[in-house]
C-alpha cells in the first residue's frame, strides 16, 4: 500500500496499517509534517464541536491519543515518542452578551453528546486563567481538551512505520494512478516512476482534491489559509489553558470564502504563546497579511490585556483541507477500488488524526470499525455534486 502525504493524518494511517501487518511506503513531494501538520497549533478538541459526526471521531480520537502514545513510547522509547502530551484542558468565553447567552445551550447539547463541560460564572474564571479579561460574562471550561507537538507527533508515527518495515521517501511527488482493465489500482504514478501496489490512500492534505482528481476520482477539498502570531517566551502560567472566545465556534462551522477572524489564545511548553485564529480561501495564496495580523494581534490583548506590551517572535500562515459539509472523507472510494481517502479534516487534523488512522486501517482490514463510518464516506449528501 501507498501512503501518499507525509502528514500527522498520513501518518497515523501508516501506523495503524502496519500495525496490522500491512506493507506500506509513505510519499512526499516536501519533507515529514512540512505542510499543514507544521502550520497549526496541535489542538486536540471537543470544545469547538456541536454534537454529530465530527464530534463523535474527535472523542474517539481524543480517548486514543494517549494510549497510542504510549504505545509508541514501548516500542520506540521515550525520547522517539516524546510529543510534548498536555491534557490542560480548555476554557471558552464570552465577552459579549449575545454570546453568554448561547454558550450555556451549546455547552448543554454536548454534555447530551458525553462531552465533559463545566459550566463557569464570570467570577469563577480567574481561578481558572487569572489573567484573562475581567469583560468575561460566562466561560465553560472543557477538562477533555489537550494540545501535542504536531510535528513531533507525525514523527513518532513516521518512526513505528520505519520500525516495522515500511518505507518514507521524500522528494517524491504523487502524479496520480496507473489501473487495471476492471479499473482498480494496480500502481502508483510517481515522479520518480510508478509504485506498484494494491491500493493508495490519499492523505495531501489541502493538496488531496488535486490528486483525487489526478486519480479519476475529484473531492471538493479546498484550501483555506489561517495565521498565528507567536510570543517571545513568557513565564509560566501566564496562558494556563486553551482559551479562546464564543465567536470561534462560529468561524470553525462556518462555510464563508471571506476572512474571519476569532481569538484563540494558548501556551507551548517552551514558553511562547500562540495566537490565532483566521480563516480565509484564497486558494494556494501564501500571502501572510500584516492586516490579519494586527486583528489577531488586537483580539488577544482585549481577551488577555497582559499581552499587550508582548513581543511577537514571528507569524507563520497555512493551508488546512477544507470540505463544503465540514466533515472529513475517510474511507474507500466507490469510483476507484484501491483508491482510499483520509483528507478534508480542516484545523481539527491534528485532533482528528488518531481515530482517522484506526479507522481507515480498520475498514481496510476489514474489521468492524469503532466508530459509524458512513458519515465521513465519499458519498454522501454534502459532497454528492462531485462524488457520483
Amino acid at each position: 500500500m501507498a501512503v501518499v502525504g507525509a502528514g500527522v493524518i498520513g501518518a497515523a494511517c501508516a501506523e495503524a496499517l502496519t500495525r496490522r501487518g500491512a506493507r506500506v511506503t509513505v510519499l512526499d513531494h516536501a519533507p515529514i509534517a512540512s505542510g499543514t501538520t507544521a502550520r497549526g497549533e496541535g489542538n486536540l478538541l471537543v470544545s469547538d464541536k456541536p454534537p454529530g459526526p465530527e464530534l463523535d471521531l474527535a472523542r474517539a480520537s481524543l480517548a486514543r491519543w494517549p494510549q497510542l502514545l504510549a504505545e509508541l513510547r514501548d516500542e520506540l522509547g521515550p525520547e522517539r515518542a516524546a510529543c510534548e502530551y498536555e491534557p490542560k484542558g480548555g476554557l471558552v468565553v464570552a465577552t459579549e452578551e449575545a454570546g453568554a447567552r448561547a454558550l450555556g445551550p451549546f455547552a448543554a447539547a454536548q454534555r447530551a453528546a458525553g462531552v465533559r463541560a463545566v459550566d463557569l460564572a464570570a467570577g469563577d474564571v480567574p481561578a481558572y486563567e487569572p489573567l484573562v479579561t475581567r469583560a468575561v460574562r460566562a466561560a465553560v471550561f472543557y477538562p477533555e481538551d489537550a494540545q501535542l507537538q504536531p510535528v513531533l507527533a507525525a514523527t513518532a508515527l513516521l518512526a513505528a512505520v520505519r520500525a516495522r518495515g515500511g518505507a518514507v521517501r521524500t522528494g517524491v511527488r504523487a502524479l496520480g494512478v496507473d489501473c487495471r482493465a476492471d479499473g482498480s489500482v494496480r500502481a502508483l504514478r510517481t515522479s520518480a516512476g510508478p509504485l506498484p501496489c494494491g491500493a493508495v490512500v490519499n492523505a495531501c492534505g489541502p493538496w488531496a482534491g488535486a490528486f483525487a482528481a489526478a486519480a479519476g476520482a475529484p473531492l471538493p477539498v479546498l484550501p483555506r489559509r489561517g495565521l498565528i502570531l507567536v510570543t517571545a517566551p513568557l513565564p509560566p502560567g501566564t496562558v494556563r489553558h486553551k482559551v479562546y472566545d464564543a465567536d470561534y465556534v462560529g468561524a470553525v462551522g462556518s462555510g464563508d470564502a471571506a476572512l474571519q477572524t476569532s481569538t484563540v489564545v494558548e501556551a507551548t511548553r517552551a514558553g511562547t504563546v500562540l495566537i490565532g485564529s483566521s480563516r480565509q480561501r484564497v486558494g494556494f495564496d501564501e500571502t501572510v497579511p500584516t492586516a490579519v495580523l494586527g486583528a489577531l494581534a488586537r483580539k488577544a490583548a482585549r481577551l488577555f490585556p497582559a499581552l499587550r506590551d508582548v513581543p511577537v517572535m514571528r507569524a507563520y500562515g497555512g493551508f488546512r483541507p477544507y470540505t463544503p459539509d465540514h466533515l472529513p472523507v475517510i474511507g474507500e472510494d466507490p469510483r476507484r477500488r484501491g483508491l482510499w481517502h483520509a483528507a478534508g479534516h480542516e484545523g481539527a487534523g491534528i485532533g482528528l488524526a488518531a481515530a482517522t488512522g484506526e479507522l481507515l486501517a480498520e475498514l481496510y482490514a476489514g474489521e468492524k470499525p469503532h466508530l459509524d463510518p458512513e458519515p465521513f464516506r465519499v458519498v454522501r449528501p454534502g459532497l454528492e455534486a462531485v462524488a457520483v
